[in-house]
């Protein structure tokens, strides 16, 4: 086995000189550096990254990115079952993978500096923040990216069939009886919200149910929190809707909350259907009915897009909609027969 003063005897440097050009550190001059670790390499001694590098011409890296303007980052359950998943794929083709941490933003690196300086061979952005100039700068960089839940024109992306989700959810309302069907909507601000409201919207118009814009209202950062008080806005409307279609499992929660403790019943009174179809969603009471985002394969597909581009050395603009599922459980029924005559 090849060691570190075998690199040193044979390329005449010494072992400490050696030892910090292999980590790559800065009171080395690039050309010792670069000599130390084409030496490295010839020799076979190749644990180091950057003598890896040179024989490869990969790190073997790839970079993860959160971009959401809540910061839950991997704390909520689809972005980690998300990360897990493409975690899985990645590994399976000899890749590690580095988050940036959150504290670069209060450094003065930026996302796209750090990833630069790992010398990372592709980058995944887990994005509900599109106004983020981070995600931007790394979008239009050389680096081979995959987005998950943004649209962009300049580079590959993979998420759920949002508009169809909404769609789902809102026929299977339709489909029980309801006509009185509200939105608990996420921040404007990002792409997922607006395809979820594009598809209630387009579902009532397909169903001729009448619209109501007292029924779409914003339930923010997607939180318990929001849900609950975007809940509450509804049922203080003169006519509250009979059903809610909330565009995420833990805003469903908060909605489920606001309506026991306005002394309702859900479903009795009021329908709530979710999105995600988080672990959790099957444990509360009443069990929620949601759409379930196939995060395995939105992970699989985003870890093979990025590594065919990293093989091909070819940016790629790819955009898969990955189908999504109606999981029908206990938090929808038909519409309360008194609140039909009303």
């Amino acid at each position: 086995m090849v060691t570190i003063y075998d690199v040193a005897k044979k390329s005449g440097f010494s072992s400490t000189t050696v030892s910090k050009a292999l980590n790559n550190y800065s009171d080395v001059s690039e050309k010792t550096k670069k000599k130390i670790l084409e030496t490295a390499a010839e020799m076979g001694y190749l644990p180091n990254a950057h003598a890896q590098y040179l024989s490869t011409k990969k790190s073997w890296t790839l970079g993860v990115m959160f971009s959401e303007a809540n910061e839950v980052g991997m704390k909520h359950p689809f972005f980690s079952a998300v990360i897990e998943s493409f975690r899985k794929y990645a590994e399976r083709g000899g890749y590690d993978l580095i988050l940036a941490s959150r504290n670069l933003r209060t450094r003065d690196t930026s996302y796209l500096e750090h990833f630069l300086h790992r010398a990372v061979d592709g980058v995944i952005v887990i994005c509900s923040d599109p106004t983020d100039p981070q995600v931007k700068e790394i979008v239009e960089s050389e680096l081979p990216v995959i987005i998950i839940d943004m649209d962009h024109q300049n580079c590959s992306i993979v998420k759920s069939d949002n508009v169809e989700g909404a769609k789902m959810a809102v026929r299977h309302l339709y489909d029980l009886g309801h006509t009185k069907i509200a939105h608990i909507a996420g921040v404007r601000s990002s792409d997922v919200s607006n395809e979820r409201i594009r598809g209630y919207e387009e579902a009532l118009k397909e169903l001729q149910l009448p619209y109501n814009p007292e029924y779409l209202i914003d339930g923010g950062l997607f939180s318990i929190e929001g849900g609950k008080q975007a809940m509450k806005r509804l049922l203080d409307l003169p006519e509250t809707p009979t059903s809610v279609f909330v565009a995420g499992d833990h805003m469903a929660i908060g909605a489920i909350e606001a309506i026991k403790e306005h002394g309702l019943l859900v479903p009795e009174d009021i329908s709530v259907i979710g999105y995600d179809d988080i672990e959790m969603a099957s444990y509360i009471t009443p069990k929620l009915t949601t759409i379930r985002q196939d995060t395995e394969e939105i992970g699989k597909r985003a870890a093979e897009i990025l590594i065919e581009q990293i093989n091909k050395k070819n940016k790629m603009i790819v955009s898969e909609r990955i189908p999504v599922e109606l999981m029908i459980r206990e938090s929808c029924s038909e519409p309360n027969r008194e609140k039909r005559k009303k």
